[in-house]
């Protein structure tokens, strides 16, 4: 097996420490990472001669991130293909449930679902890559639209009642905006038969490095087998799998 570089270790230990605080002096890290002073001594000034860090004058000197780091995220980040990499995600999870999972973004009023793993069951819902649904009827959609700032909600909202595809859809912006509240407070947003009578769906958020949604993962099963063993199950793997694929697009989840 290849050997790990232990010294290698330590310096991305010391850059890492840098993801919760803009500067660290020395002495910091130090405790921080129970390291030998002339140990952490040699790693900053590695690094700082390689431009990964900058020291900041002052008493005690303080470090920051140099310009290399963001030359390799956004070198990162622009080779990041959401689709990709949620094909990879929504495979596993199917795996987990044979229920069928999707992946939608938000296109103005409605959501687009851009990747789709079916159901192994013979009865499962018919949906398709590229469908265009109304998002306020969708799990998927809620999500989406819960993360929207005000500004944004209201242009959804302005045109007054919203169109139905079931009698459970809502359709009054009032009682959405309540329900949009909920599903904040939850992190997930369920369709209870809001845009398939047949049907119920769970959500939860994708998010992007900057903590932005960008997209939500969705799991999709018949009522018949919607019961509440299986909707918690299927709840706690959603989110699981929406937090895995939002890692694979950079997205560090913070400490609460």
């Amino acid at each position: 097996m290849p050997r790990v570089v232990p010294a290698v270790n330590r310096a991305l230990d010391v850059l890492e420490l840098f993801l919760d605080c803009p500067q660290l002096s020395a002495r910091q890290v130090m405790e921080r990472l129970d390291l030998p002073r002339t140990t952490v001594h040699e790693l900053l000034v590695t690094l700082e001669a390689r431009s990964y860090l900058i020291s900041v004058p002052g008493q005690p000197v303080q470090y920051r991130l140099g310009m290399p780091l963001f030359q390799l995220g956004a070198a990162f980040a622009g080779r990041l293909d959401l689709v990709r990499e949620a094909q990879c995600v929504v495979r596993d999870v199917a795996a987990v449930c044979h229920e069928a999972v999707h992946v939608a973004v938000l296109d103005g009023p409605d959501v687009i679902y851009l990747v789709k793993f079916d159901s192994t069951h013979p009865v499962r819902m018919v949906s398709g890559v590229g469908r265009r649904l109304p998002a306020h009827c969708t799990a998927v959609g809620k999500v989406l639209l819960s993360s929207l700032d005000e500004a944004g909600l209201d242009a959804v909202l302005m045109k007054g009642e919203l169109p139905g595809m079931t009698p459970d859809s809502i359709t009054d912006p009032d009682e959405l905006r309540k329900h949009l509240d909920r599903v904040r407070a939850d992190r997930v947003a369920v369709d209870i038969g809001e845009s398939d009578s047949a049907m119920r769906c769970v959500a939860a958020a994708i998010r992007d490095h900057s903590g932005t949604t960008i997209a939500a993962m969705s799991l999709s099963a018949p009522i018949i087998r919607w019961t509440p063993q299986a909707y918690a199950e299927w709840t706690g793997l959603v989110r699981e799998g929406a937090a895995a694929l939002s890692a694979r697009m950079g997205y560090r989840a913070r400490s609460r």
